[in-house]
């Protein structure tokens, strides 16, 4: 439940937004599974190389090693100023006193594998155990007894074969005793500057090409979710719509196939809708114009009877009859809203459905006032004009309010009437639904004007409710949505 949650939370909610979340973790994840593949590969092929580098270097020094013991004692030190006169050598030589202290430097599995090489190789071929290998950087390393520099020593003897400015490499120094108070003191490169910098799985040049591929098919995904969701936001607007406006154009069945089919239902339901609401109206208005003539009849003879109180009261059952039939009429093409929704003044509408009713001894006050609201504007005008009729019926006198947000605008009708049963509130909306008592439908209505208007609310994506005022009498709020214009995606 908690992630059930936190996904609701942090997910987007449109379509788009939610594949473009998935495109993104997928390629971070591709990408981390594709670099630590890459990465272990790159590892282990560098530590072959370094294997195969540091066993031939080892080699070359135990041969170098094998030349040395083979002189005699007091030849070695002349060859060494020979091989230090010519100069460009690979290895630095020399023979001291005792074990020249190095800074040893460098850790890890880089090392380890050159300084067991080393000493396996050196150990093996001159089967010697006392054997030192360490690494030093070029600035500290000491090189005779009396510990100079590197970097001290006369140019002509070649020490520049081991300083590589500015990439100032790691060097290995071996040292191990030929004979008591004389140790072999041999200097080299490796070969590889960067043996001890580490290895970075996320570089700078890893992660700008990683968010070159990420920004690359992120925008590919994009224009691809765009084409694809582009069908599917015309199929929700076109069924948001479809209430309000059931003549539209049909959509485009056009797309991928699942959404050519889906948009193929949704014009075949509207169809279907529209030919339903059409055969109901034409059946209202046959029924209508059939029960015109018996009704005609009925009252001819009606006025034929010779008793009065029996002809009044015939009359009048054929005038609820005939009241019936118009307003189950009306009630149906007033259902049918075939107009275009326009930008329309709320206010002037009010004003002049409120002078209307004063003529006919109403008495309606207005307060406050919003900006023009996009609306059908004869249903709303016939479903203002039936809220404001029952107000000034039962009450006589109705205060309207107007009010708005940035979403919705709001009209509250309170008129000085008594107010319904809050067990009738819901009721009063169903149709021929009258709490008046009069049998008269010259006094008490059809019923069907709360349902009409409530429905005309609706089908602009609002509502109409119903409450009792605390000081007496009824309030009707009107709440209709501010939608701004749809457009294409």
């Amino acid at each position: 439940m908690a992630l059930k949650s936190i996904l609701k939370r942090w997910l987007p909610a449109t379509l788009r937004g939610r594949f473009v979340i998935i495109m993104i973790i997928g390629v971070l994840a591709a990408q981390a599974a594709s670099y630590a593949l890459w990465s272990a590969q790159v590892r282990a092929s560098q530590l072959e190389q370094l294997d195969e580098l540091s066993t031939n270097m080892a080699s070359s020094i135990a041969s170098t090693i094998k030349y040395f013991r083979s002189l005699p004692v007091e030849y070695r030190h002349i060859v060494l100023d020979q091989l230090r006169n010519m100069g460009g050598t690979r290895f630095f030589v020399s023979v001291n006193e005792r074990r020249i202290p190095v800074d040893d430097i460098g850790r890890g599995d880089e090392k380890a594998l050159v300084v067991n090489n080393v000493r396996d190789i050196l150990t093996r071929q001159l089967a010697i155990d006392d054997v030192v290998v360490e690494f030093s950087r070029p600035e500290t390393l000491r090189v005779f007894n009396n510990e100079v520099l590197l970097g001290d020593l006369p140019p002509r003897w070649g020490q520049h074969s081991l300083l590589m400015e500015p990439l100032a490499p790691p060097i290995l120094v071996v040292q191990l005793e030929l004979a008591p108070g004389m140790w072999l003191y041999v200097a080299t490169l490796l070969g590889v500057s960067d043996i001890f910098s580490g290895y970075r799985w996320l570089s700078e040049e890893r992660l700008l090409v990683g968010l070159w591929v990420l920004v690359c098919v992120l925008a590919l995904s994009f224009l691809s979710i765009r084409s694809v969701t582009r069908p599917l936001a015309r199929l929700s607007r076109a069924a948001r719509q479809l209430g309000d406006d059931l003549d539209r154009p049909p959509l485009k069945e056009s797309g991928p196939r699942e959404v050519a089919a889906t948009a193929m239902a949704f014009n075949r339901m509207q169809r279907r809708i529209r030919e339903q609401l059409d055969e109901r109206e034409r059946l209202f208005s046959a029924i209508s114009h059939d029960l015109k003539t018996p009704i005609t009849r009925m009252r001819l003879r009606a006025e034929m009877l010779d008793d009065p109180v029996q002809r009044e009261r015939f009359c009048a059952s054929l005038d609820e009859l005939s009241e019936l039939v118009k307003g189950a009429l009306a009630s149906v093409k007033g259902l049918d809203l075939h107009e275009a929704p326009v930008a329309t003044d709320i206010n002037a509408l009010v004003r002049a459905l409120a002078k209307e009713l004063c003529l006919q001894g109403g008495e309606i006050d207005i307060v406050g006032q919003v900006a023009p609201l996009i609306v059908k504007p004869l249903a709303i005008k016939r479903c203002l004009a039936n809220l404001l009729e029952n107000a000034v019926f039962y009450g006589h006198h109705a205060t309207v309010t107007l009010s708005e947000t940035c979403r919705t605008v709001t009209l509250g009708i309170h008129d000085n009437g008594p107010g319904i049963a809050d067990e009738q509130l819901a009721r009063v909306f169903s149709p021929f639904v009258r709490l008046e008592s009069s049998r008269s439908r010259h006094t008490g209505g059809s019923g069907l004007g709360l349902g009409i208007a409530l429905h005309i609310a609706r089908a602009h994506g609002g509502d109409i409710t119903l409450a009792n005022h605390p000081d007496g009498g009824l309030v009707a709020t009107l709440t209709l949505p501010r939608q701004a214009p749809i457009t294409d995606l």
